[in-house]
């Protein structure tokens, strides 16, 4: 897999009939290892080894409704209170980050009302707080300051 812009963690890798599959101790099962898994799975230890977020308020891989149709974000942090504070959308290194990759976190928010939201294909990260006007971070928010608000 590619060498991402974040650290580098003990992420578990096995090979089974051909296929690659990934430990996700935060789903607590092996799941396919795709490009896009692979970023997933450095975000997730971003925030609970680098960035101190506890690993019981953040969610991943579940399914929301919009609009009477079902869909899937990748990572939602909660606070205590079970308010969704940040979503996260990830894409396999390389993919474009476009127009369409922000609409489609948008519209997830539409059913979550998080304060934060952020974009990444694990090479370029774009993290913002929906204030007004909103504001472009230039770093991943610490777990305290999603709750100030």
């Amino acid at each position: 897999m590619v060498q991402l812009q974040f650290s580098k963690y003990n992420i578990k890798v096995e090979e089974r009939e051909g296929v690659r599959y990934v430990f996700d101790e935060f789903r607590r099962k092996q799941v396919i290892l795709t490009p896009e898994e692979w970023v997933r799975q450095h975000i997730l230890h971003y925030l609970v080894y680098d960035r101190q977020y506890p690993a019981s308020l953040i969610a991943v891989e579940r399914g929301i409704e919009l609009n009477g149709l079902k869909k899937r974000f990748d990572i939602v942090v909660f606070n205590r209170s079970g308010q969704a504070k940040m979503i996260i959308e990830c894409k396999a290194p390389g993919e474009v980050l476009n127009q369409k990759v922000f609409e489609q976190i948008a519209g997830y928010n539409l059913a979550l009302n998080a304060a934060y939201l952020w974009v990444t294909n694990g090479t370029f990260n774009y993290c913002c707080k929906l204030a007004r006007p909103i504001q472009m971070l230039d770093t991943i928010p610490e777990y305290n300051m999603l709750n100030e608000d």
